[in-house]
């Protein structure tokens, strides 16, 4: 249970389109948002949907298959790990972002 400290594993669909990055450094960088639902019924039986939206991060190998292989709405399942950070935008106000970084990229089978 210890390598569990941070770990994440989520199955939905990619919102739109990655954002595909080539750093000077010569490495890719993928930024994508992906859906994940849950179905339930409330307490009047009414059947209630919802929806979380992630921001997903991916270097690397796994950076170029989302490039060549993932487009917008495809059904995909991602481990990783959680990952906060923070930046101070053009107006001079603190965000706080918070992001899972992908290790692991798989096409979920239908």
């Amino acid at each position: 249970m210890n390598n569990l400290k941070n770990h994440v594993q989520l199955s939905g669909n990619v919102g739109k389109a990655p954002e595909i990055l080539n750093l000077s450094t010569g490495k890719k960088l993928a930024r994508f948002s992906l859906a994940t639902s849950e179905t339930y019924r409330n307490h009047l039986g009414e059947k209630i949907t919802d929806t979380q939206w992630h921001a997903i991060v991916a270097w690397g190998k796994i950076a170029e298959m989302i490039e060549k292989e993932v487009p917008k709405g495809k059904a995909v399942e991602i481990e990783g790990k959680l990952s906060s950070r923070s930046y101070t935008d053009k107006n001079g106000n603190r965000k706080y972002v918070t992001e899972v970084l992908c290790r692991e990229l798989l096409f979920p089978e239908k």
